[in-house]
Order: C-alpha cells, then sequence, then structure tokens
C-alpha cells in the first residue's frame, strides 16, 4: 500500500490507466481476430474492410503506447500478406 500522499495518488492514475489500456487492448485484439477471420472467408470487400479497421486500431493503440510500434508495424504487415496471399489463390 502506499503511504505517501503522492504514491497514493499514482496508484489511482495507474489503476485507472491500467482499466483504460486493458479495454483498449481488448478492442485491438477483436479487431484483429475480425480481420483474420475476413481474410480466411470469401468475400474480399469484407476483409478489405476489415483490415482497414484493424489497421486503424492498431495505429491507434501504437499511437498512445498500449504497444510497441514495431509490433504495430510486424501486426499490420502480417494481415497485408496474409490478405495478399489470398487474394493471389484466387
Amino acid at each position: 500500500m502506499p503511504n505517501t500522499k503522492s504514491a497514493k495518488r499514482a496508484l489511482r492514475k495507474s489503476d485507472a490507466r491500467r482499466l483504460r489500456n486493458r479495454s483498449t487492448r481488448s478492442e485491438l485484439r477483436s479487431a484483429i481476430k475480425d480481420a483474420r477471420a475476413a481474410v480466411s472467408g470469401d468475400d474480399a470487400q469484407v476483409a478489405t474492410k476489415a483490415l482497414q479497421a484493424a489497421a486503424k486500431q492498431i495505429d491507434q493503440a501504437a499511437a498512445k503506447g498500449i504497444i510497441h510500434k514495431n509490433a504495430a508495424a510486424r501486426t499490420k504487415s502480417r494481415l497485408a500478406k496474409s490478405a495478399n496471399q489470398t487474394k493471389a489463390a484466387e
């Protein structure tokens, strides 16, 4: 438990940040999962929309520091690569 006034305030702030980051990370994971499912599906337009939405979520999470910028770039690259492989197979 925090002893000083500033430590108590820091604990409150970190708890609030943790909850905010947790919800954003959850939304991000859902968007990535939806994009992967759309890519493996049949409709190319749905896949494109899902990839755009996931890329936006990934960029926002990286900008807020929830995930590292290199992790964001890697995830976007892998999603795009899988989408392109699916298009090429068709």
